[in-house]
């Protein structure tokens, strides 16, 4: 197995850096693609002509496309990605100090995610396995169906009006007090719950009709061997699958959901940027939650390549 391990992971890591290089010249286009000139833009129309040609210099946007190209792949490999147009605080600095709230938050409710989602999709399975308790099967499709067709911002919306608002129960903003976390976890996580609870319950239900199942079943194990020794491991493969994109997704979701709860991360720091025409915090939030997004992608592959050498195979 080593070879095709080798060349499995080799193929993957060519994958990830045509990739992460696309990204690169994408948040380096995002300047290019602008209407007018960047910097007038973001320096407003009454700013000196002096001030505009020096922001100009600084960013290179006085030379030919291909040299700022350079300048910018160069910046990145020193971890320097400009300086604020605003604030005159380097990127990398503002990163900094928001990217620790967005990626506690993101993994927060991803370990909510697998906690609720993983037992109640198994639960299902197991209650209604072979036609059994329809009523349930019907209950949670419907619910489930439900919570996925509503936007995050739209369940924002409504917990903060419900919860905050009407009953006082939680605080709208803030990261001070664990209560804080209390709605923006459930507005992030649950439409990640529930695509996660149903390719559960959809992969148990296949693992539950598997013949080892049958003998293990007929050696009258306890209901936690049989289920959590012989089950559970054998639908982890979708589910790492799925969990690794939910990840992904969790990370960059934060975006909306920042906002509405006033959260001091990635997500406010960039919509306050857009209006602004601060390009180049923009770019380096959109390649930082683009690489994370790949990086996740990444890792799920060569995780499911270990869990399931059946991969390999289809792989090859």
């Amino acid at each position: 197995m080593r070879h095709p391990w080798l060349r499995f992971a080799l193929r993957r890591t060519a994958a990830f850096a045509v990739s992460l290089a696309a990204l690169v010249t994408i948040t380096f286009l995002i300047t290019q693609l602008v209407p007018g000139d960047p910097v007038r833009a973001s320096l407003g129309p009454t700013a000196p002509a002096s001030l505009v040609q020096e922001r100009r210099a600084a960013l290179h946007l006085d030379e030919p496309v291909l040299q700022q190209y350079r300048y910018y792949v160069e910046g990145l490999v020193r971890g320097d990605f400009g300086r604020s147009f605003t604030s005159g605080q380097p990127v990398a600095e503002v990163i900094a100090d928001r990217f620790p709230m967005t990626l506690r938050l993101a993994l927060v409710a991803f370990v909510v995610t697998l906690l609720v989602a993983v037992p109640l999709g198994m639960a299902i399975a197991v209650l209604t396995r072979g036609g059994r308790r329809p009523g349930i099967e019907k209950s949670f499709s419907l619910t489930t169906g439900f919570v996925v067709s509503v936007p995050e911002y739209l369940m924002a919306t409504a917990l903060v009006a419900l919860f905050a608002v009407t009953l006082d129960w939680l605080p709208v903003t803030g990261s001070s007090d664990w209560t804080a976390y209390v709605l923006p976890l459930v507005a992030i996580s649950a439409v990640p719950i529930a695509v996660l609870a149903r390719i559960t319950r959809v992969e148990t239900l296949k693992v539950l009709d598997q013949e080892y199942m049958r003998v293990a079943r007929s050696k009258r194990l306890p209901r936690r061997l049989l289920y959590v020794r012989h089950a559970l491991p054998n639908t982890l493969t979708a589910t790492l699958t799925v969990g690794g994109m939910l990840l992904a997704g969790l990370v960059a979701g934060t975006v909306i959901v920042e906002n509405i709860f006033s959260w001091p991360g990635l997500g406010t720091a960039i919509v306050e940027a857009i209006p602004q025409k601060n390009y180049p915090l923009v770019q380096a939030v959109a390649l930082l939650l683009g690489t994370i997004v790949l990086l996740v992608n990444f890792v799920v592959d060569m995780l499911l390549a270990r869990l399931d050498p059946r991969s390999l195979i289809r792989e090859s």
